[in-house]
This record gives structure tokens, sequence and C-alpha cells, in this order.
């Protein structure tokens, strides 16, 4: 089993920046070995796409919507997945999910499908 707990979401305004965290857990989840991917569902929207970080942080791919404004990151030693949020835009709010792949050591996926486990979600919402 895994647990996933997202947290650092909230209210702020356009242009501000916000740092989420995602700690996991779990007896038998070894994080280290797990590619980890951020996704968001806006109101009223299907659940989209924001990043992926592979086990090892080697490799890291966004979406074109948030390329260049935020990083993925993640500290294996203290089993958590951070997302560095810049230069936030209304068009950001929305709740924020983090996920674990599907496989151990996976290249980079970006699928809903391609994840096993998911987190509670943080809400963000910015203001203009």
């Amino acid at each position: 089993q895994v647990q996933l707990v997202e947290s650092g979401g909230g209210l702020v305004q356009a242009g501000a920046s916000l740092t989420l965290t995602c700690a996991a857990s779990g007896r038998t989840f070894t994080f280290s070995n797990y590619a980890m991917g951020w996704f968001r569902q806006a109101p009223g929207k299907e659940r989209e796409y924001v990043s992926t970080i592979t086990y090892n942080g080697g490799i890291t791919y966004y979406a074109d919507s948030v390329k260049g404004r935020f990083t993925v990151s993640r500290d294996n030693s203290k089993n958590t997945l951070y997302l560095q949020m810049n230069s936030l835009k209304p068009e950001d709010t929305a709740i924020y999910y983090c996920a674990a792949s599907k496989s151990k050591y996976s290249s980079v996926r970006t699928a809903e499908r391609d994840f096993a486990s998911w987190g509670q979600g943080t809400q963000v919402t910015v203001s203009s």
C-alpha cells in the first residue's frame, strides 16, 4: 500500500510562487524505485498532466502550459516529491495531485493510466 499526501497549496495572487510537497509512505513501497508525477484538475475540467520526474531524478518532463515556470524535484532520502511553481497564473488554479508510477524504474510517463497510486490533492487558487 502506498500513501501519498500533498501539502503546500493555498490562495495566492498572480505572479506569486508556491511549493507543493508530496510525502510518500508505505511498508512495501520504495519511493526511490518509482517515477512520480503531478497532475491537476481545474473546476469543471478533466484532470490533466503537469510534470513527471524519473525514479532517480535524472529526467524531468513538463506540460507545455507550465514549462519554464514549474520545477519538479524529489528527495529520495526523505521520500518526498516537490513542485516549485513560479509566476503563477489564474489558469493554474486547480487541485494538484501527486501520483506514483505503476512500474519500477520507468521512464517518463504522462498518462494517468501509467500511475497506480494517487494522493488526495491540494488546492491551489491564483487570483488575478
